[in-house]
C-alpha cells in the first residue's frame, strides 16, 4: 500500500473540488461519491509510489469499461458513444461495475501510471517555444522530459487558432495539417498581445520517459485513450489524430530517468543545435527533492550548450525553483487549478525566468502575462 485509505479518499475529494469541477461533470460526480466509499477508494491504494492520483483510478476504470462495450455503464461514457448525462442511476451502476471487477481494476492501477497525452497543451507551449527559437536565431532541437508518446514534440506540425478580444483570431502553423487546435488567449493587466510566428523550425526531436509509449502497441495506445477523461470525446479525437501523425514520423525515444538520463537524451541532439527542454505536467510526479535536482540538472546542461527550458507546470512544483516569491501565480482557495507557462535560460549558471501565461490545465485557454 502506497497511500492510506483516508489519503486516497482525500485525493479523490480534492480532484472533484479542484480539477474536475466545471470541467468534467461525470468525473466530478463519481469522484465525490468515491471519496465517501471505502470499497472504491481503496483501489487507489494499489498505485505505484508517486502515482496515487484520482486520474489513475478513473483511467483504470475507463479501461475496464472499454473492454465491455455492451455494458449498461457505456451509456454514460461519451468516449464510447454514450449520451446519458449524470443522473441518480449512474453512481449505483458505476459502483456495482467497479466492485464486481475490483481485482481487475486493482491490477490495472498497480501496473500502470497516468500518461495523459493532452495534445491541446501544444497550444500553450507553441508561443513560448517560438520565443525561445527567436532568441536562439536558428532551428531548434526539442527534448521533452516525461514525453509518454511524444505528441507534444510535433507541436510545429499542428495548426493553431488563438481567439483574442483585441485582434480576433490569430492563425498560425502549417496551412495543411490534419490537426488544428483552438485556444482562447486573454491578456492580463498591462500585458501585450504576443507575436506568434506562423512557422517554427525544428531540427531534432527527442523524448525522455521512464516508459516511452509505442503507439504501434494496441494495448499501450488503448491505455493512453483510457487516461483521457471519458466525458470529453473531443480530447479523444485530437489524441487519435495526433497519434496518427506521430506514427508517420516518430521522434527518437530514450527510456530513462528525468534526472540521471537527461544528459544522455540531450546528447542525441548535436550541440550546434539550440536545445529547448520542455516539460508539461510532469514535475508533480517527482518528489520535492527530485524537482530541485531536475532543475539543477537542466541548469548544469545549460552550462555546456545553448539551452532554454519551457515549462507548463503548476507554479509550486515548476517555475518556483527559478522564479521564487510569485504568490500571484498560485490559485487562491476556491479558484480552479491552473498551470504557468514559463521560459527560463541560464547565463553563467544564473537563471533568467519569465512567467509568460496562466493556463487552463488541459490547454483550452491561457492568460498572457507579459
Amino acid at each position: 500500500m502506497t497511500v492510506s485509505l483516508e489519503e486516497a479518499k482525500n485525493r479523490l475529494r480534492r480532484f472533484a473540488e479542484v480539477e474536475a469541477a466545471g470541467v468534467s461533470p461525470l468525473y466530478q460526480h463519481l469522484a465525490e461519491r468515491a471519496a465517501e466509499d471505502d470499497d472504491v477508494a481503496a483501489l487507489l491504494t494499489a498505485a505505484q509510489p508517486g502515482f496515487e492520483t484520482a486520474t489513475l483510478l478513473f483511467a483504470a476504470i475507463h479501461r475496464a469499461v472499454q473492454a465491455e462495450p455492451f455494458h449498461e455503464l457505456v451509456n454514460y461514457y461519451p468516449s464510447m458513444g454514450g449520451s446519458y448525462g449524470v443522473d441518480a442511476a449512474i453512481w449505483p451502476l458505476f459502483r456495482q461495475f467497479v466492485v464486481e471487477r475490483a481485482e481487475k481494476i486493482r491490477a490495472l492501477v498497480a501496473a500502470h501510471t497516468t500518461q495523459t497525452n493532452e495534445v491541446r497543451r501544444a497550444a500553450l507551449l507553441y508561443p513560448a517555444v517560438s520565443l525561445a527559437a527567436k532568441q536562439a536565431g536558428a532551428p531548434i532541437g526539442l527534448l521533452e522530459v516525461g514525453c509518454s508518446a511524444g505528441l507534444l514534440l510535433n507541436l510545429d506540425r499542428y495548426g493553431y487558432r488563438y481567439q483574442t478580444e483585441q485582434s480576433g483570431q490569430i492563425v498560425v502553423g502549417p496551412a495543411k495539417t490534419p490537426l488544428g487546435l483552438h485556444c482562447a488567449l486573454e491578456l492580463g493587466p498591462e500585458a501585450a498581445l504576443p507575436s506568434i510566428p506562423k512557422k517554427l523550425a525544428v531540427a531534432e526531436r527527442v523524448g525522455l520517459d521512464r516508459a516511452p509509449v509505442d503507439l504501434g502497441d494496441e494495448d499501450a495506445a488503448a491505455w493512453l485513450e483510457a487516461c483521457i477523461w471519458a466525458d470529453q470525446p473531443e480530447r479523444q479525437r485530437l489524441f487519435s489524430t495526433a497519434a496518427a501523425l506521430q506514427r508517420k514520423s516518430p521522434p527518437q525515444f530514450v527510456e530513462g530517468d528525468a534526472i540521471a538520463d537527461l544528459e544522455k537524451a540531450a546528447a542525441l541532439i548535436p550541440t550546434t543545435v539550440p536545445l529547448v527542454v520542455i516539460t508539461s505536467h510532469v514535475l508533480p510526479y517527482l518528489s520535492e527533492d527530485d524537482r530541485a535536482d531536475f532543475v539543477a540538472a537542466v541548469a548544469a546542461l545549460a552550462g555546456t550548450r545553448p539551452l532554454w527550458w519551457v515549462s507548463d507546470e503548476v507554479y509550486t512544483v515548476g517555475l518556483r525553483h527559478v522564479l521564487p516569491d510569485r504568490e500571484d501565480l498560485v490559485p487562491v482557495p476556491g479558484q480552479p487549478a491552473f498551470s504557468v507557462v514559463g521560459l527560463t535560460r541560464w547565463d553563467g549558471g544564473v537563471p533568467t525566468s519569465a512567467a509568460l501565461a496562466r493556463a487552463a490545465m488541459h490547454g483550452e485557454r491561457m492568460v498572457w502575462l507579459v
